[in-house]
């Protein structure tokens, strides 16, 4: 169970309470476990995530980052969008990983609460009531987990972690801080020479995106 104080500092993270962060963040614990591992201070794990955009319910990614310290400043939140409540951990130094997802047997009893009757009439989840807010929080926290989540079993992971790319250049056009990886080269061609090459960012390169990774 969830103490007071940590589901606070979680909301506080989040911003607002809702359930589906909650269910995130009972859902990265439960990973955490079963995988025999900590929380991750630097990059000791790694989360694909598999929420999509545009959802009500892709709050459940902050609980997941909250709770499994994968987060996508770190870069080791990797986004797999899939419109789903899932996520696996990986842990790359037991070369293990699992698997969860939001189970729906409990969905009804979700979409039935007063909390959820609002946010389908479009009312912001800062406007509805502490006790209907935590009505449907403690429902998905207080739950047998059989009927919140469909738990994978720990497998072998051929995960390969990203390589960390530490320097930056300036873009030769506006001047301002760029990832290596993102510069890209222009020039004009003279003679069969190109002439005036420049390194650039993205936006001022005239190239379109797709070169990012």
């Amino acid at each position: 169970m969830i103490d007071r104080e940590t589901l606070d500092k979680l909301f506080e993270f989040h911003g607002h309470k809702c359930w589906a962060s909650a269910l995130g963040f009972r859902a990265g614990q439960i990973a955490l476990e079963n995988l025999g591992v900590k929380r991750a201070n630097v990059k000791e794990l790694f989360v694909i995530l598999e929420t999509g955009y545009n959802h009500g319910a892709g709050c459940f990614g902050d609980g997941v980052q909250f709770a499994t310290g994968c987060t996508a400043g770190k870069g080791n939140l990797i986004k797999k969008p899939r419109g789903k409540l899932a996520f696996t951990l990986i842990d790359p130094k037991q070369g293990k990983q699992i698997r969860l997802c939001f189970n729906p047997k409990i969905r009804e009893k979700i979409a039935n609460s007063t909390f959820m009757k609002k946010r389908a009439a479009g009312v912001p989840p800062t406007e509805i009531s502490e006790e209907e807010v935590m009505e449907v929080i403690n429902l998905v926290l207080e739950s047998p987990m059989e009927e919140m989540l469909l738990v994978g079993k720990v497998e072998d992971s051929y995960f390969e972690t990203p390589t960390e790319v530490m320097g930056m250049g300036v873009c030769d056009i506006c001047g301002e801080m760029v990832a290596r990886p993102y510069l890209r080269l222009i020039g004009k061609a003279q003679a069969c020479e190109v002439v005036e090459l420049k390194k650039v960012c993205i936006d001022c390169s005239g190239y379109e995106e797709g070169f990012e990774k």
